[in-house]
């Protein structure tokens, strides 16, 4: 079973928000069978939003549409969806005692708040548990069309309390499985040819996408098919065979951050960890931080991105960074010892390179990346020596960093 998304507003389309929306979408629809066949992003304009619903509903049995539902004049998603299934607007009392609940005590209630309980006749008008804005759901012959806010929340509410459930009671689809496999040490098309033979002999139920990221491939094998049993069986024989290929170079068969699979990993060791970072900025921190939790391993950071910063709460020796330079072995040794005396923690990570664009020399070229991490009286080191651009090689770097502590500490 087929689904087309379509997102609706020029701020899409401008790069002023970004479509977060039908990332989400694609992975709720999967879990319930349902395959995203399309995803197209189009402008506020009446011409432009008929002629993507035409060529999506001769497309796919699925439409879903998110966006243009607001109060403003430049919300013309409902009357265009009136003048396409040739209705017309009608006002709901079910509609307007919602939103008068949602407004209550927070938002004076106006004309522009009131006219949001006009809705298309001849359609399911679902109501908005956390918004202004309902949903539409139309359908025609053996199609359906539904039609959602655009905010996030409101959309994801809807969503899983209504459209969901719907559409899966609604159409039979196929069993979809996937099983992600986190592999590191292998550029793709170095993986892709070890993987070649096993890879052509996968049954036709099975499909394997490699999904590279920095320091790191994501191989995803799906399955698709009527029974789930039999297509779990087929799938779990599949995954035996990979993990003979690749052994201890899968880091886990779950699609989680590396910040996640390392809190875990120090959660379960009962270690602290700290980082001390140059060209990373504080990425490696803000990453680890960013998980809930945290604070149970997590101590703290240096972002000493100046040398004087180096010497004066790190400890790195003056002599050091004359010799050796910033850019260094010697440099992040020293930075990662003086991370774990300065802020008392079993383990730490410290970075120092050239991010770029500029810096680089002809020994030390942009992408440069000298990484360390330290655990008791062990050190690791690794010199990353890539240059994808500024964004890529500090992206990448934290990356490695994760996975230099992740195989000090394991």
């Amino acid at each position: 079973m087929f689904a087309e998304i379509i997102t609706i507003g020029d701020e899409l389309l401008i790069g002023q928000v970004i479509d977060t929306n039908s990332a989400w979408m694609g992975q709720e629809l999967n879990k319930i069978g349902i395959e995203v066949l399309r995803i197209v992003s189009i402008r506020d304009r009446e011409e432009e939003i008929l002629e993507a619903i035409d060529n999506a509903i001769n497309r796919v049995s699925i439409v879903l549409l998110t966006g243009g539902l607001g109060p403003t004049k430049d919300d013309i998603t409902k009357t265009t969806l009136c003048k396409y299934f040739h209705t017309e607007l009608v006002f709901s009392e079910n509609v307007f005692e919602n939103i008068k609940q949602l407004l209550a005590g927070k938002i004076p209630m106006n004309a522009l708040n009131k006219s949001q309980a006009m809705v298309p006749r001849d359609c399911l008008v679902i109501n908005n548990p956390v918004g202004s804005a309902p949903v539409s759901w139309f359908e025609r012959g053996d199609k359906v069309l539904v039609s959602m806010p655009g905010v996030p929340l409101e959309m994801q509410t809807v969503m899983k309390e209504s459209v969901l459930p719907r559409l899966h009671q609604r159409f039979h689809s196929d069993v979809i499985i996937h099983q992600t496999f986190m592999v590191q040490h292998y550029p793709e098309s170095v993986l892709a040819e070890k993987l070649e033979s096993w890879e052509s002999s996968l049954p036709e139920c099975l499909k394997l996408a490699y999904l590279p990221k920095s320091g790191i491939i994501r191989l995803r094998l799906t399955g698709r098919g009527k029974d789930k049993n039999s297509l779990e069986s087929t799938l779990n024989c599949e995954k035996e065979k990979l993990e003979n290929l690749l052994g201890a170079d899968i880091l886990t068969e779950e699609d989680i951050p590396l910040e996640i699979m390392v809190g875990e990993l120090l959660k379960r060791k009962k270690l602290t960890v700290s980082t001390a970072e140059s060209c990373t900025g504080g990425n490696i921190a803000t990453r680890l931080t960013s998980i809930a939790g945290s604070s149970e391993y997590f101590k703290g950071s240096v972002v000493a991105y100046d040398n004087t910063i180096k010497v004066s709460l790190l400890n790195v020796s003056p002599a050091t960074l004359e010799l050796h330079g910033a850019v260094s072995e010697d440099t992040v040794i020293e930075m990662v010892k003086g991370a774990m005396n300065a802020l008392k923690t079993d383990c730490a990570v410290a970075t120092s390179g050239i991010a770029g664009p500029g810096g680089g020399t002809p020994d030390k070229p942009v992408g440069t990346v000298w990484i360390a991490a330290g655990y008791k009286n062990e050190i690791l080191t690794y010199k990353q020596e890539t240059n994808h651009g500024r964004m890529l090689n500090i992206e990448k770097a934290v990356n490695n960093a994760f996975l230099l502590l992740r195989e000090l500490i394991k």
